[in-house]
């Protein structure tokens, strides 16, 4: 059992929670994920690590509540247990050579981009971080990400906070403009990652994309997780919890990962309104 130390809303639709997990914490490293599980009857979820204290033992993690094992998980409290944490799984982002990065995150994305983001600027790497959201209400992780950045870019779809627009604007001024970046990597919704591989090609700026499709063992052995990669043009199955969760997105079949994404959304969403009912019930 591991103990939820610290929990804290970020947005009313995600949650940052400390979990103590000494073993995870001494190992993990930015890229890398968790499955856990709430209770003994629950499914398997992966979560990427958010950020580790190997002095405290505890590892952070931060998800979206949009199906029943994540609305189980959000109804837990501090000091209360779940059952299993287990990891770190898959493997770190590649760090080495990269003097000057851009990372681009959107949505519960920058969750997972703010650990990479603050491990390149305490390698002394020139960050430049452009993070997008559908509102100001969704807007989470600005503090951390301009702590850890040379430069910060904050997008708005509505214009309700900083630059209206999607992420892929400032990102195309910036290339237009005669910017060089070592390496992008774009963290988020699918069809964003999509599109910022789509707008940084003509500029051959290598692209990493960090894939997160379902999984179940963790261990490349269900194939949940498979992901077709286009290789000198021939199809290539790779496996997100074993070979990823990072890939060059320039060779990742988008169209094929948002088809499989879309696979389980009705499903996920009746798990949601159950569990919700159950919750209220009291049960």
């Amino acid at each position: 059992m591991y103990q939820i130390l610290r929990k804290k809303e970020l947005n009313p639709t995600v949650t940052q929670m400390e979990i103590v997990a000494p073993l995870v914490a001494r190992k993990a490293k930015p890229g890398q994920f968790i499955i856990l599980r709430v209770n003994e009857e629950g499914e398997r979820i992966p979560l990427t690590v958010a950020g580790t204290n190997p002095a405290e033992g505890t590892v952070k993690i931060i998800f979206q509540i949009v199906g029943g094992t994540t609305a189980l998980l959000n109804a837990k409290k501090e000091g209360e247990y779940i059952q299993d944490f287990v990891g770190p799984l898959g493997v770190a982002t590649h760090t080495d050579g990269i003097k000057k990065v851009c990372i681009v995150g959107g949505g519960v994305g920058c969750a997972i981009a703010m650990p990479v983001a603050q491990e390149f600027h305490r390698l002394g790497a020139e960050v430049t971080s452009i993070i997008g959201f559908r509102s100001k209400d969704l807007l989470i992780l600005e503090d951390e990400f301009r702590a850890c950045s040379d430069r910060l870019v904050v997008m708005t779809d509505d214009g309700s906070y900083a630059r209206h627009g999607n992420v892929t604007v400032p990102l195309k001024e910036m290339l237009e403009a005669g910017e060089t970046f070592d390496m992008i990597i774009t963290i988020g919704p699918l069809i964003m990652m999509k599109f910022v591989t789509l707008a940084a090609k003509p500029f051959g700026v290598p692209v990493t994309v960090s894939m997160n499709p379902i999984m179940i063992d963790g261990t490349g052995m269900c194939g949940g997780c498979r992901l077709t990669l286009i290789q000198d043009g021939k199809r290539v199955t790779k496996f997100a919890c074993v070979d990823g969760p990072d890939f060059n997105g320039y060779e990742v079949d988008f169209d094929e990962a948002m088809s499989r994404g879309r696979m389980y959304f009705d499903f996920e969403r009746h798990a949601y309104e159950e569990t919700c009912n159950l919750l209220k019930g009291g049960n």
